[in-house]
């Protein structure tokens, strides 16, 4: 999807295009990496080129200085581009240390969370720095010494110094992460998502599919949910669209672009929100994830104590568990979709689509697909 799409109406000025940024994964690879450059060269370093997961490259600033004997301490400015990341504008400081085996070891220091609840990227007792930054970061020293010859390890600490203060304005606390912020990131990149070029795209790509006589349409919040559409034979001939957290709103605009079949694929811990009539899904807006799966739970027949058990879970994923220990994952699920496809309903009618059809489709990390609501199936049932 093409943020910068501009839509089809002459009253309307093309959204202005949207500059990226750099999540604060990328920015500890590049302190790594120009830190290890700069003990294992012995030269300056203002600039450091990491490669991203997709295999591209990126060159960020850096500040780098001596730390004492066999050590370097470099800084990167966070810079998120256009994207409204509380992170935004945050040193990420690195210190890496000479060590005489050829060992890489990762580890969070000030203003970096730490784990404290199972059922996260990384495990109790570790720093809050998900796998992916940490191959990035070990591949950026791996690299270092490659091109510099050089035989040795190196023990690589990550700090924040704002992580602390700025964490108690994320969900880290309830996730069970304390200390600091969490150091993210899937591509490497922030992508921003401000409604109206979010919307204004839609729009436009809603047009173009409509126009080449599809009447079905895909709506999924993003990369977790095209790579799961990747895989998933019942609509992967489907057109789809990236609606990041506008749900509704992408109803509303589908249904406005002429479609009559709309199935919604996502994440159950983001879709848990529709079973509670929340269509925008962005944290800032509701939360309440744990708490309709605990409603769910008790609907099902959990007691008490596992409900405070789910209440607890660190995540929706981790929160299934114990419904499914209790054997009431079925229900729960069935639950949840029933919901979740009755607001869809009700939405549909509200935005003049009497007549459209609406489902939800599930998945998970963990096991894929999880379930497909009753008005998701008579839709990928029905003719195509």
């Amino acid at each position: 999807m093409n943020n910068s799409a501009p839509t089809n109406r002459s009253d309307q000025p093309a959204a202005v295009p949207l500059r990226n940024g750099f999540t604060t994964g990328t920015c500890a690879a590049v302190a790594a990496g120009a830190a290890a450059a700069f003990l294992a060269g012995g030269e300056p370093v203002d600039r450091f080129t990491v490669t991203l997961p997709d295999g591209s490259e990126t060159s960020l600033p850096v500040s780098v200085r001596p730390d004492g004997p066999g050590a370097a301490l470099a800084t990167v400015v966070k810079d998120a581009g256009d994207d409204p990341d509380i992170t935004d504008g945050i040193e990420v400081v690195v210190r890496v240390v000479k060590r005489p085996d050829a060992n890489i070891a990762i580890d969070g220091g000030a203003g970096v969370g730490r784990v404290t609840k199972p059922g996260l990227d990384q495990p109790v007792g570790a720093a809050a720095i998900n796998s992916v930054p940490r191959r990035m970061i070990a591949d950026a020293v791996n690299a270092v010494r490659k091109r510099f010859g050089y035989r040795g390890g190196f023990d690589i600490l990550v700090t924040i110094p704002a992580g602390e203060a700025l964490a108690a304005r994320t969900f880290n606390p309830r996730l069970g992460i304390v200390g600091g912020l969490s150091v993210l990131g899937t591509t490497g990149i922030v992508e921003p998502m401000s409604t109206r070029a979010v919307l204004d795209s839609l729009e436009a790509e809603m047009r173009m599919h409509r126009a080449g006589g599809g009447t079905i349409l895909v709506i999924t919040p993003g990369k977790y949910g095209e790579a799961f559409l990747a895989g998933y034979e019942p609509l992967r001939a489907a057109p789809s669209v990236v609606c990041a957290n506008h749900v509704g709103a992408a109803l509303d605009r589908a249904i406005a672009a002429g479609f009559d079949r709309l199935v919604f694929v996502g994440h159950i811990g983001k879709m848990i929100k529709l079973s509670g009539g929340i269509l925008d899904t962005h944290s800032r807006v509701a939360d309440g994830r744990l708490e309709l799966l605990a409603l769910h739970a008790t609907l099902a027949g959990a007691g008490p104590g596992d409900l405070r058990e789910i209440l607890d879970a660190a995540t929706v994923d981790q929160g299934l568990d114990t419904v499914t220990r209790l054997g009431l994952r079925d229900a729960v699920i069935r639950g949840i979709l029933d919901r979740a496809e009755k607001y869809l309903r009700e939405r549909a009618d509200r935005a003049g689509g009497a007549g459209v059809r609406t489902g939800l489709v599930l998945f998970s990390h963990r096991d894929s697909l999880v379930a497909v609501g009753n008005g998701a199936k008579a839709i990928m049932d029905g003719p195509s």
